[in-house]
Protein backbone atom coordinates (compact mmCIF):
# COMPACT_ATOMS: atom_id res chain seq x y z
CA UNK A 1 0.00 0.00 0.00
CA UNK A 2 1.38 3.40 -0.94
CA UNK A 3 1.89 5.93 1.84
CA UNK A 4 -0.19 9.10 1.59
CA UNK A 5 0.50 12.52 3.00
CA UNK A 6 -1.55 14.25 5.69
CA UNK A 7 -2.28 17.84 4.65
CA UNK A 8 1.31 18.21 3.43
CA UNK A 9 2.65 17.78 6.97
CA UNK A 10 4.37 14.49 6.26
CA UNK A 11 3.54 10.88 5.65
CA UNK A 12 0.83 9.11 7.60
CA UNK A 13 2.20 5.92 9.19
CA UNK A 14 0.93 2.83 7.44
CA UNK A 15 -0.80 1.46 10.55
CA UNK A 16 -2.75 4.73 10.82
CA UNK A 17 -3.99 4.25 7.29
CA UNK A 18 -5.12 0.74 8.21
CA UNK A 19 -6.80 2.15 11.31
CA UNK A 20 -8.68 4.58 9.07
CA UNK A 21 -9.80 1.77 6.75
CA UNK A 22 -11.04 -0.32 9.67
CA UNK A 23 -12.90 2.72 11.03
CA UNK A 24 -14.53 3.26 7.63
CA UNK A 25 -15.84 -0.30 7.78
CA UNK A 26 -17.31 0.45 11.22
CA UNK A 27 -18.90 3.66 9.92
CA UNK A 28 -20.48 1.78 6.99
CA UNK A 29 -21.88 -0.87 9.33
CA UNK A 30 -19.89 -3.73 7.82
CA UNK A 31 -19.08 -4.90 11.37
CA UNK A 32 -21.86 -4.12 13.84
CA UNK A 33 -21.35 -3.46 17.59
CA UNK A 34 -20.79 -6.73 19.42
CA UNK A 35 -19.76 -8.64 16.30
CA UNK A 36 -16.26 -10.01 15.59
CA UNK A 37 -13.99 -8.43 13.04
CA UNK A 38 -11.79 -10.55 10.75
CA UNK A 39 -8.56 -11.97 12.16
CA UNK A 40 -5.30 -10.07 11.88
CA UNK A 41 -4.18 -12.46 9.15
CA UNK A 42 -7.38 -11.89 7.17
CA UNK A 43 -7.09 -8.12 7.54
CA UNK A 44 -3.44 -8.23 6.51
CA UNK A 45 -4.42 -10.08 3.33
CA UNK A 46 -7.32 -7.73 2.73
CA UNK A 47 -5.17 -4.60 2.94
CA UNK A 48 -1.94 -6.15 1.56
CA UNK A 49 0.12 -5.27 4.63
CA UNK A 50 1.92 -7.21 7.34
CA UNK A 51 0.17 -8.68 10.38
CA UNK A 52 2.35 -6.44 12.55
CA UNK A 53 0.91 -3.35 10.87
CA UNK A 54 -2.64 -4.61 11.38
CA UNK A 55 -1.87 -5.52 14.99
CA UNK A 56 -0.67 -1.99 15.72
CA UNK A 57 -3.82 -0.48 14.14
CA UNK A 58 -6.09 -2.84 16.07
CA UNK A 59 -4.20 -2.16 19.32
CA UNK A 60 -4.78 1.57 18.98
CA UNK A 61 -8.50 1.06 18.32
CA UNK A 62 -8.67 -1.26 21.34
CA UNK A 63 -6.95 1.35 23.52
CA UNK A 64 -9.68 3.80 22.47
CA UNK A 65 -12.31 1.19 23.42
CA UNK A 66 -13.62 1.06 19.86
CA UNK A 67 -12.59 -2.59 19.62
CA UNK A 68 -12.40 -5.19 22.39
CA UNK A 69 -10.05 -8.17 22.47
CA UNK A 70 -11.26 -11.43 24.03
CA UNK A 71 -8.45 -13.90 24.54
CA UNK A 72 -9.03 -17.11 22.62
CA UNK A 73 -12.08 -15.70 20.86
CA UNK A 74 -10.83 -12.81 18.74
CA UNK A 75 -11.44 -9.07 18.44
CA UNK A 76 -14.94 -7.61 18.60
CA UNK A 77 -16.57 -4.26 17.98
CA UNK A 78 -17.22 -2.65 21.36
CA UNK A 79 -20.88 -2.53 22.38
CA UNK A 80 -22.74 -0.64 25.10
CA UNK A 81 -25.04 -3.64 25.54
CA UNK A 82 -22.05 -5.66 26.76
CA UNK A 83 -20.73 -3.11 29.23
CA UNK A 84 -20.96 -3.73 32.96
CA UNK A 85 -22.47 -0.30 33.65
CA UNK A 86 -25.66 1.12 32.15
CA UNK A 87 -24.24 4.65 32.08
CA UNK A 88 -20.54 4.37 31.15
CA UNK A 89 -19.88 8.12 31.02
CA UNK A 90 -21.79 9.17 34.15
CA UNK A 91 -19.48 11.05 36.51
CA UNK A 92 -21.99 12.01 39.22
CA UNK A 93 -21.48 9.74 42.22
CA UNK A 94 -22.50 9.70 45.91
CA UNK A 95 -20.22 11.64 48.23
CA UNK A 96 -19.45 8.33 49.92
CA UNK A 97 -19.11 5.13 47.93
CA UNK A 98 -19.63 4.51 44.23
CA UNK A 99 -22.65 4.28 41.96
CA UNK A 100 -23.86 0.70 41.75
CA UNK A 101 -27.31 1.34 40.30
CA UNK A 102 -28.89 4.19 38.34
CA UNK A 103 -32.60 4.40 37.59
CA UNK A 104 -33.82 6.49 34.66
CA UNK A 105 -37.32 7.91 34.21
CA UNK A 106 -38.55 9.35 30.93
CA UNK A 107 -40.39 12.65 31.28
CA UNK A 108 -41.27 13.31 27.63
CA UNK A 109 -39.84 13.71 24.15
CA UNK A 110 -40.68 15.71 21.04
CA UNK A 111 -39.59 16.29 17.50
CA UNK A 112 -38.08 19.77 17.38
CA UNK A 113 -36.23 22.25 15.20
CA UNK A 114 -32.65 22.55 16.44
CA UNK A 115 -31.68 26.05 17.55
CA UNK A 116 -28.43 27.69 16.50
CA UNK A 117 -26.57 26.72 19.67
CA UNK A 118 -27.56 23.05 19.52
CA UNK A 119 -27.10 22.81 15.75
CA UNK A 120 -23.58 24.19 16.09
CA UNK A 121 -22.57 21.49 18.56
CA UNK A 122 -24.15 18.78 16.38
CA UNK A 123 -22.63 20.13 13.16
CA UNK A 124 -25.96 20.48 11.36
CA UNK A 125 -27.84 23.45 9.94
CA UNK A 126 -29.84 25.70 12.25
CA UNK A 127 -33.51 24.74 12.07
CA UNK A 128 -32.74 21.13 11.15
CA UNK A 129 -35.19 18.52 12.36
CA UNK A 130 -34.19 16.83 15.60
CA UNK A 131 -35.41 15.34 18.86
CA UNK A 132 -35.58 16.52 22.46
CA UNK A 133 -35.68 13.82 25.16
CA UNK A 134 -36.11 14.80 28.80
CA UNK A 135 -35.51 12.40 31.67
CA UNK A 136 -34.58 12.13 35.35
CA UNK A 137 -31.64 10.04 36.59
CA UNK A 138 -31.56 8.62 40.09
CA UNK A 139 -28.11 7.36 41.19
CA UNK A 140 -28.69 4.93 44.06
CA UNK A 141 -32.40 5.82 43.99
CA UNK A 142 -31.87 9.57 44.58
CA UNK A 143 -33.50 11.65 41.80
CA UNK A 144 -30.71 14.19 41.50
CA UNK A 145 -30.14 14.71 37.75
CA UNK A 146 -32.47 16.37 35.24
CA UNK A 147 -31.42 15.93 31.61
CA UNK A 148 -32.29 17.41 28.24
CA UNK A 149 -30.94 15.41 25.29
CA UNK A 150 -30.98 16.79 21.74
CA UNK A 151 -30.43 14.55 18.73
CA UNK A 152 -30.06 15.32 15.01
CA UNK A 153 -32.86 13.91 12.86
CA UNK A 154 -30.28 12.97 10.23
CA UNK A 155 -28.94 10.23 12.55
CA UNK A 156 -32.22 9.35 14.28
CA UNK A 157 -35.04 9.40 11.76
CA UNK A 158 -37.87 8.08 13.91
CA UNK A 159 -38.01 7.64 17.67
CA UNK A 160 -40.98 6.09 19.44
CA UNK A 161 -41.74 6.03 23.15
CA UNK A 162 -41.78 2.23 23.11
CA UNK A 163 -38.14 2.22 21.94
CA UNK A 164 -37.05 4.25 24.96
CA UNK A 165 -39.03 2.13 27.41
CA UNK A 166 -37.83 -1.14 25.85
CA UNK A 167 -34.27 -0.03 26.63
CA UNK A 168 -35.20 1.12 30.15
CA UNK A 169 -34.31 4.67 29.16
CA UNK A 170 -30.69 3.66 28.47
CA UNK A 171 -30.19 5.81 25.41
CA UNK A 172 -26.73 4.70 24.23
CA UNK A 173 -27.96 1.12 24.07
CA UNK A 174 -31.00 2.29 22.08
CA UNK A 175 -28.88 4.34 19.66
CA UNK A 176 -26.70 1.31 19.00
CA UNK A 177 -29.25 -1.46 18.64
CA UNK A 178 -31.91 0.46 16.68
CA UNK A 179 -30.01 3.16 14.79
CA UNK A 180 -26.55 1.58 14.52
CA UNK A 181 -25.04 4.65 16.20
CA UNK A 182 -22.27 3.67 18.59
CA UNK A 183 -21.04 6.32 21.04
CA UNK A 184 -17.25 6.05 21.24
CA UNK A 185 -16.31 9.11 23.29
CA UNK A 186 -17.76 12.27 24.84
CA UNK A 187 -16.58 15.78 25.66
CA UNK A 188 -17.97 17.64 28.67
CA UNK A 189 -18.10 21.18 29.96
CA UNK A 190 -18.97 21.71 33.63
CA UNK A 191 -20.29 24.92 35.19
CA UNK A 192 -21.91 25.87 38.50
CA UNK A 193 -25.29 27.62 38.03
CA UNK A 194 -28.29 28.85 40.01
CA UNK A 195 -31.33 26.66 39.25
CA UNK A 196 -34.81 27.96 38.63
CA UNK A 197 -38.15 27.13 37.02
CA UNK A 198 -39.01 23.66 35.79
CA UNK A 199 -35.51 22.30 36.34
CA UNK A 200 -35.61 22.77 40.12
CA UNK A 201 -39.28 21.75 40.22
CA UNK A 202 -38.39 18.42 38.63
CA UNK A 203 -35.63 17.90 41.20
CA UNK A 204 -37.81 18.87 44.15
CA UNK A 205 -35.78 22.01 44.89
CA UNK A 206 -36.50 25.71 45.28
CA UNK A 207 -35.56 28.54 42.91
CA UNK A 208 -32.03 29.66 43.63
CA UNK A 209 -30.74 26.18 44.48
CA UNK A 210 -27.14 25.66 43.32
CA UNK A 211 -26.76 23.10 40.53
CA UNK A 212 -23.92 21.67 38.49
CA UNK A 213 -24.58 21.94 34.74
CA UNK A 214 -22.77 19.35 32.62
CA UNK A 215 -22.96 19.96 28.87
CA UNK A 216 -21.87 16.88 26.94
CA UNK A 217 -21.36 16.23 23.25
CA UNK A 218 -21.22 12.54 22.31
CA UNK A 219 -19.40 11.33 19.20
CA UNK A 220 -19.66 8.23 17.06
CA UNK A 221 -17.05 6.89 14.67
CA UNK A 222 -15.11 9.34 12.55
CA UNK A 223 -15.48 12.08 15.21
CA UNK A 224 -19.09 12.78 14.20
CA UNK A 225 -21.23 14.46 16.93
CA UNK A 226 -24.60 12.75 17.37
CA UNK A 227 -25.89 13.90 20.76
CA UNK A 228 -25.97 17.10 22.82
CA UNK A 229 -26.87 16.52 26.45
CA UNK A 230 -27.37 19.04 29.25
CA UNK A 231 -27.47 17.56 32.73
CA UNK A 232 -28.50 19.63 35.74
CA UNK A 233 -27.21 17.97 38.89
CA UNK A 234 -28.15 18.44 42.53
CA UNK A 235 -24.83 17.91 44.28
CA UNK A 236 -26.13 18.16 47.85
CA UNK A 237 -25.28 14.47 48.32
CA UNK A 238 -23.34 13.84 45.13
CA UNK A 239 -20.06 14.95 43.52
CA UNK A 240 -18.61 15.08 40.03
CA UNK A 241 -15.77 12.56 39.90
CA UNK A 242 -13.37 11.93 37.06
CA UNK A 243 -10.19 9.91 36.79
CA UNK A 244 -7.40 11.64 34.89
CA UNK A 245 -4.47 9.54 33.70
Amino acid sequence: MELVSDNNTGYVPLYRQIKRLITESLVSGEWAPGSPIPSEMELAQRYSVSQGTVRKAVSELASQKILVRHQGKGTFVASHSQESTKFPFLRITPDSGVVEEVDARLLDFWRIKLDDHSAGFLNVAEGSSGWLIRRILAPEGEESIYEEIRLPGSSFETIEESMIHDHQCMLYSMYESIFNVRIVYVEERVKAIIGEGEIVDRLGLLDGAPLLKVERVAYTYDDRPVELRRSYCNTTKHSYRNKII
